[in-house]
């Protein structure tokens, strides 16, 4: 777990322990750079560690402000050393997650998604910002689109191994696939030489054979949202949020929602039930049905007129 160049036997390990299991490249640079941040600051090597080392990492981490999704994002790294590398399950034992405080995703009303997407800088940040709201796509969903998954004839889009390697369809609206139709008009066509045109990257990078990064994304929904002149602290990820819970207050189906979300378990699309706003502001309060009877009460107890 040395910072040179050369790579260790143990991290050699590890690398091929993580490819074995097929994690994600993302998922194995997070382990390795936890398991570097651990034997930097034991100042040897983790195979060398003791229980009470490890039981002094965690508290280290909480003392220096780490934040809890950070400090276990680091400690399961570790502990997939501890766990599958070393076969240390002593070490394992010693690894503890803090319960992260539920927060209530952001939220943007149907009129500030809709100024967001006015305010897209470019024909391709609208196309992108679109999908990303209007099919509650990921970031990383919407910039891995290849031509070949858009379907016109069956009016979907597929979604190709995504989060948790699995494949879903989602809508195609027609309204996406006219501005579909505009920007591959206007799309670079630098990097399709050789490429099936069922392979060519919907949205292109800026060199290579790669599609645009999720980073650059993120740019792109910041620049547009700043210019909506939004005062809510949200992310790109906050349209996949909004797509949800606008399908909800519509009254859909919240394992329709659930599938075309791509979410394993219903208690992760049930979340939004707590922000649907639409939803929530027509609930009648049981103090409603208390002054009914009141009412009904006042006028039993009127005396009839005298004759």
């Amino acid at each position: 777990m040395s910072e040179t160049n050369t790579v260790s036997p143990l991290r050699q390990r590890m690398i091929e322990d993580m490819a074995a299991r097929k994690l994600t490249p993302h998922t194995q640079r997070s382990h390795i750079s936890s398991c570097k941040r651990f034997a930097a600051w034991l100042r040897r090597s983790p195979d060398t560690a003791t229980p009470d080392e490890v039981r002094q990492f965690q508290l280290h981490l909480i003392e220096s402000g780490t934040s809890i999704c950070n400090r276990n994002r680091i400690m399961t790294g570790v502990r997939f050393l501890f766990r599958v590398t070393l076969r240390r399950h002593d070490l394992a034992a010693e690894v503890w997650h803090i319960k992260e405080p539920e927060r209530l995703p952001p939220v943007l009303s149907p009129e500030e998604v809709k100024r967001v997407l006015t305010m897209a800088t470019s024909l391709k940040a609208r196309a992108m910002l679109t999908l990303a709201y209007g099919c509650g796509l990921r970031a990383g969903e919407v910039v891995r689109l290849r031509t070949g998954d858009i379907d016109r004839e069956q009016k979907i889009i597929r979604i190709v191994q995504s989060k948790g390697r699995k494949d879903r369809h989602v809508m195609l609206p027609a309204a996406i696939l006219k501005l579909l139709r505009q920007w591959w008009k206007a799309r670079p066509t630098a990097y399709d030489a050789g490429v099936a045109a069922e392979q060519r990257w919907l949205f292109p990078g800026r060199s290579g054979h790669q599609p645009m990064t999720t980073r650059q994304f993120s740019r792109l929904f910041k620049e547009a949202a700043k210019a909506a002149g939004l005062r809510k602290t949200v992310s790109l990820h906050s349209l996949r949020h909004s797509f949800a819970t606008h399908l909800l207050e519509r009254g859909r189906d919240i394992r329709l929602i659930q599938a075309l979300l791509g979410h394993s378990k219903p208690e992760t699309t049930a979340r939004y039930t707590r922000v649907a706003i639409g939803l929530i502001a027509k609930i009648e309060s049981p103090l409603e049905g208390l002054r009914a009877p009141r009412r009904q009460r006042a006028k039993r107890d009127e005396k009839p007129p005298a004759p």
